[in-house]
Protein backbone atom coordinates (compact mmCIF):
# COMPACT_ATOMS: atom_id res chain seq x y z
CA UNK A 1 0.00 0.00 0.00
CA UNK A 2 1.17 3.51 -0.76
CA UNK A 3 0.88 6.56 1.48
CA UNK A 4 1.83 10.09 0.51
CA UNK A 5 2.34 13.54 1.93
CA UNK A 6 2.66 16.84 0.08
CA UNK A 7 4.24 20.08 1.29
CA UNK A 8 3.02 22.85 -1.00
CA UNK A 9 4.47 26.32 -1.49
CA UNK A 10 7.70 25.62 0.39
CA UNK A 11 9.80 28.83 0.27
CA UNK A 12 12.90 27.28 -1.26
CA UNK A 13 14.09 26.70 -4.81
CA UNK A 14 13.21 23.25 -6.22
CA UNK A 15 16.80 22.85 -7.44
CA UNK A 16 18.07 23.01 -3.84
CA UNK A 17 15.47 20.54 -2.60
CA UNK A 18 16.05 17.97 -5.35
CA UNK A 19 19.65 17.63 -4.22
CA UNK A 20 18.47 16.23 -0.89
CA UNK A 21 15.50 14.18 -2.16
CA UNK A 22 17.78 12.18 -4.45
CA UNK A 23 19.61 10.93 -1.38
CA UNK A 24 16.58 9.47 0.41
CA UNK A 25 14.85 7.68 -2.48
CA UNK A 26 14.71 3.94 -1.95
CA UNK A 27 15.81 4.10 1.69
CA UNK A 28 13.86 2.73 4.65
CA UNK A 29 12.08 5.47 6.61
CA UNK A 30 14.35 5.19 9.65
CA UNK A 31 17.51 5.53 7.54
CA UNK A 32 16.00 8.45 5.61
CA UNK A 33 15.13 10.30 8.83
CA UNK A 34 18.65 9.74 10.17
CA UNK A 35 20.18 11.03 6.95
CA UNK A 36 17.98 14.13 7.00
CA UNK A 37 18.74 14.82 10.66
CA UNK A 38 22.47 15.11 9.89
CA UNK A 39 22.22 16.98 6.60
CA UNK A 40 23.02 20.67 7.22
CA UNK A 41 20.60 22.19 4.71
CA UNK A 42 17.30 24.02 4.96
CA UNK A 43 15.83 21.56 2.45
CA UNK A 44 16.60 18.62 4.76
CA UNK A 45 14.47 20.17 7.51
CA UNK A 46 11.52 20.71 5.13
CA UNK A 47 11.78 17.20 3.67
CA UNK A 48 12.02 15.76 7.19
CA UNK A 49 8.77 17.48 8.10
CA UNK A 50 7.07 16.06 5.03
CA UNK A 51 8.48 12.57 5.66
CA UNK A 52 7.26 12.59 9.26
CA UNK A 53 3.83 13.66 8.02
CA UNK A 54 3.78 10.75 5.54
CA UNK A 55 4.72 8.31 8.32
CA UNK A 56 1.94 9.70 10.52
CA UNK A 57 -0.50 9.29 7.61
CA UNK A 58 0.61 5.67 7.22
CA UNK A 59 0.12 4.92 10.91
CA UNK A 60 -3.21 6.67 11.40
CA UNK A 61 -4.97 6.36 8.05
CA UNK A 62 -3.64 3.10 6.62
CA UNK A 63 -2.77 1.22 9.86
CA UNK A 64 0.79 0.51 8.66
CA UNK A 65 3.84 0.08 10.85
CA UNK A 66 6.63 2.59 10.19
CA UNK A 67 9.30 -0.14 10.45
CA UNK A 68 8.41 -1.70 7.11
CA UNK A 69 7.99 1.52 5.14
CA UNK A 70 10.32 2.58 2.34
CA UNK A 71 10.57 5.91 0.53
CA UNK A 72 9.25 4.89 -2.89
CA UNK A 73 9.57 8.31 -4.47
CA UNK A 74 10.45 11.82 -3.37
CA UNK A 75 9.46 14.30 -6.07
CA UNK A 76 9.94 18.05 -6.06
CA UNK A 77 7.82 20.15 -8.38
CA UNK A 78 8.06 23.82 -9.11
CA UNK A 79 5.52 26.06 -7.38
CA UNK A 80 4.58 29.61 -8.27
CA UNK A 81 7.38 32.17 -8.46
CA UNK A 82 7.04 35.50 -6.68
CA UNK A 83 8.47 38.40 -8.64
CA UNK A 84 10.05 41.27 -6.75
CA UNK A 85 11.94 44.40 -7.80
CA UNK A 86 15.30 45.54 -6.52
CA UNK A 87 16.60 49.08 -7.19
CA UNK A 88 19.83 49.20 -9.17
CA UNK A 89 22.23 51.86 -10.37
CA UNK A 90 21.12 54.99 -12.27
CA UNK A 91 17.45 54.63 -11.41
CA UNK A 92 16.97 51.25 -13.00
CA UNK A 93 15.60 48.12 -11.37
CA UNK A 94 15.99 44.37 -11.74
CA UNK A 95 13.70 41.46 -11.01
CA UNK A 96 14.25 39.04 -8.18
CA UNK A 97 12.58 35.65 -8.57
CA UNK A 98 11.57 34.06 -5.27
CA UNK A 99 10.91 30.44 -6.18
CA UNK A 100 8.67 28.00 -4.32
CA UNK A 101 8.46 24.19 -4.38
CA UNK A 102 5.94 21.42 -3.94
CA UNK A 103 7.55 18.47 -2.11
CA UNK A 104 5.77 15.13 -2.55
CA UNK A 105 6.87 12.00 -0.70
CA UNK A 106 5.36 8.56 -1.36
CA UNK A 107 5.96 5.71 1.09
CA UNK A 108 5.30 2.06 0.33
CA UNK A 109 5.44 -1.18 2.27
CA UNK A 110 5.61 -3.39 -0.84
CA UNK A 111 9.17 -2.56 -1.92
CA UNK A 112 11.91 -4.91 -0.75
CA UNK A 113 14.41 -3.11 1.46
CA UNK A 114 17.91 -3.46 0.03
CA UNK A 115 20.64 -3.55 2.65
CA UNK A 116 24.41 -3.71 2.28
CA UNK A 117 24.40 -7.47 2.80
CA UNK A 118 21.86 -8.11 0.04
CA UNK A 119 23.74 -5.83 -2.36
CA UNK A 120 26.97 -7.67 -1.58
CA UNK A 121 25.34 -11.06 -2.24
CA UNK A 122 23.93 -9.84 -5.55
CA UNK A 123 27.36 -8.57 -6.65
CA UNK A 124 28.98 -11.91 -5.75
CA UNK A 125 26.33 -13.84 -7.70
CA UNK A 126 26.86 -11.63 -10.76
CA UNK A 127 30.61 -12.20 -10.56
CA UNK A 128 30.11 -15.98 -10.41
CA UNK A 129 27.72 -15.91 -13.37
CA UNK A 130 30.08 -13.77 -15.44
CA UNK A 131 32.96 -16.14 -14.68
CA UNK A 132 30.86 -19.14 -15.79
CA UNK A 133 29.91 -17.40 -19.04
CA UNK A 134 33.50 -16.35 -19.65
CA UNK A 135 34.83 -19.88 -19.14
CA UNK A 136 32.12 -21.45 -21.30
CA UNK A 137 32.40 -18.80 -24.01
CA UNK A 138 36.21 -18.80 -24.47
CA UNK A 139 36.60 -21.81 -26.82
CA UNK A 140 33.89 -20.52 -29.15
CA UNK A 141 35.46 -17.07 -29.20
CA UNK A 142 38.94 -18.48 -29.87
CA UNK A 143 37.71 -20.55 -32.79
CA UNK A 144 35.84 -17.56 -34.23
CA UNK A 145 38.87 -15.31 -33.95
CA UNK A 146 41.18 -17.86 -35.58
CA UNK A 147 38.70 -18.31 -38.45
CA UNK A 148 38.57 -14.54 -38.92
CA UNK A 149 42.36 -14.32 -38.97
CA UNK A 150 42.70 -17.03 -41.61
CA UNK A 151 40.05 -15.45 -43.82
CA UNK A 152 41.78 -12.06 -43.54
CA UNK A 153 45.16 -13.54 -44.52
CA UNK A 154 43.60 -15.30 -47.53
CA UNK A 155 41.97 -12.05 -48.68
CA UNK A 156 45.24 -10.20 -48.25
CA UNK A 157 47.09 -12.87 -50.22
CA UNK A 158 44.46 -12.73 -52.98
CA UNK A 159 44.86 -8.96 -53.32
CA UNK A 160 48.62 -9.26 -53.60
CA UNK A 161 48.28 -11.82 -56.39
CA UNK A 162 45.93 -9.60 -58.45
CA UNK A 163 48.38 -6.69 -58.52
Amino acid sequence: MEVRSIYKYARISPFKVREVTREIQGLPVSAALDLLAFTPKKAAFLIGKTLKSAVANAENNANLKPDGLVVKEAIVGEGPTMKRMMPRARGSGSRILKRTSHIRIVLSDEIEVETRETRKKKREQKKKESRKHAIAGEPAEKSATTAEKTSKTKKAAGKKGKK
